[in-house]
């Protein structure tokens, strides 16, 4: 591989959430957010996809791994001292929204939580780390879930501008780098991670939620134009959820129907964030799914004014669509929809692996919109054991990662502007997906489980040293 495939200042690191990392969910004076009652294992998935979830915790009845997490409240300095080991650029993290407005309604934000983040940044700029912040990680505030059913109440723009303006001011010397709302374009298929409810019935699904991602795209021009107000030499991107869509076969029925799949997941968020204007295909969808859109007067002038300066994403999978389905040809890991694809390997949890894809999604992005990319999550989640003398050897992990960095490469050959790379779970954490410490990401290995015991000691894993060399140099040597 050229030396020259990567830039010189490429921004190499990982990448976590508050609610997967942190724990000391009542510490600091923090208050309850949607992470807080998502139970671990099979019960979450089943709230995926169910209406009129409570929103109460059942402590009896189920775990919740994220209160404790990985404890990274109170073991920052040493998890970051081993990202710095690894040569880490960057680091994304999120900052938890009820540390710093604890029910998110409050006129003054909480000093113990914004003194937690000062800490965090510190340690990061000791060790020359670039903090990338995601300002909306999957972490409404309960007390706005409730009271207000999440991001369907437009009243949820306006604290959520008190807590952007607050945090923009505080760390204004201390982070350059900002993503608005994580996996936006999510919604659709889990509303309840996203936009903070859970669907009235299947009926108001999509009526609801498109509903509430209008709310977040205006909270998020808003959180543009603070950004480059308040920090004038900030960069702020959206976050999308990629998922590049191929047709089943040749057929133009199946053709037509993944493009049509395809550029409502993909490119109706994109185009909103970085355009500045809903596309016209929606239209004709909305139309079809009687989706009425309330915008109050000045909105989209608004989303005009406030687009973002560069695109992340996570990439964990294609999608291969097919018009008429049959039901076992549907894959158990296809979170977002689609068929098996006959020639895709997959995960231990059912998640097919096309590094292809990542190449392919990224000169489509590109393609489409000229502006910088960053892949902001990708990672392989896996059992690992753990050898009598200590070792974890992850090479399957290794591999996973060194083929779609490969793909990152040949994008940039293809002349994609990539400028980052930060790795999903870069230390093992708490799966959103399925509330689990068994489905490991990491390069540093968390004595955790799923039954709750262990040390929370760290080791690292052989990815660890692996991905050393691949940042020292420059993604040279895979």
């Amino acid at each position: 591989m050229s030396e020259k495939s990567f830039p010189e200042h490429f921004l190499w690191g990982g990448a976590t959430a508050a609610n997967q990392i942190e724990g000391g969910y009542l510490e600091g004076g923090r208050g309850l957010n949607l992470a807080d009652v998502l139970p671990g294992g099979p019960a979450r998935l089943k709230l995926l996809s169910q209406a009129g979830f409570d929103f109460e915790m059942d402590k009896e009845k189920y775990s919740y791994p994220n209160h404790e997490a990985i404890d990274f409240y109170h073991r920052y300095k040493e998890d970051i001292a081993l990202f710095a080991e690894m040569g880490f650029k960057v680091f994304r993290l999120s900052i938890a929204w009820s540390r710093i407005f604890p029910l998110g309604v409050e006129q003054e934000p909480n000093e113990d939580g914004l003194a937690f983040y000062d800490r965090v940044f510190d340690e990061l700029e000791k060790y020359g780390i670039e903090p990338l912040v995601t300002i909306a990680h999957y972490e409404t505030p309960l007390h706005l879930i409730k009271e207000y059913g999440g991001w369907r109440n437009r009243k949820l723009i306006e604290y959520f501008e008190r807590y952007v303006t607050v945090i923009l001011n505080r760390y204004r010397n201390k982070v350059k780098y900002w993503l608005t709302f994580n996996e936006i374009n999510s919604a659709t298929h889990f509303p309840l991670f996203g936009l903070g409810f859970s669907a009235t019935s299947d009926e108001t699904r999509l009526q609801e939620s498109f509903q509430g991602l209008h709310h977040q795209f205006v909270a998020s021009a808003i959180a543009v134009k603070l950004a480059h107000k308040i920090i004038p030499d900030s960069q702020i991107g959206c976050m999308l959820l990629y998922a590049p869509t191929y047709s089943y076969d040749s057929n133009p029925v199946n053709v037509m129907y993944a493009l049509e799949e395809g550029r409502v997941f993909n490119f109706f968020c994109g185009d909103v964030q970085v355009r500045g204007e809903y596309p016209t295909f929606i239209q004709r969808y909305f139309k079809e799914n009687d989706i009425k859109i309330d915008m109050q007067q000045g909105d989209l002038e608004l989303i005009k004014e406030g687009t973002v300066d560069f695109i992340s994403l996570s990439y964990y999978m294609s999608r291969t669509e097919k018009k008429e389905k049959k039901a076992e040809e549907i894959g158990e890991g296809n979170l977002i929809g689609g068929v098996k694809n006959p020639f895709l390997k997959s995960s231990d949890w059912g998640w097919e692996i096309d590094p292809a894809g990542l190449r392919i999604g990224l000169n489509e992005l590109y393609g489409r919109y000229q502006k910088p990319l960053m892949v902001v999550e990708n990672g392989l989640g896996a059992y690992d054991k753990v050898e009598e003398d200590g070792s974890i050897n992850d090479d399957y992990r290794i591999d996973y990662l060194r083929d779609h960095i490969k793909a990152m490469a040949e994008a940039i050959k293809d002349g994609v502007n990539l400028i980052g790379y930060t790795t999903w779970g870069c230390i093992d954490l708490v799966s959103n997906s399925s509330g689990q410490y068994s489905k490991r990401y990491g390069f540093i290995y968390v004595d955790k489980h799923d039954d709750g015991t262990g040390t929370l000691e760290r080791k690292r894993k052989k990815s660890f040293y692996w991905y050393k060399d691949v940042i020292s140099s420059n993604g040279k040597n895979l």
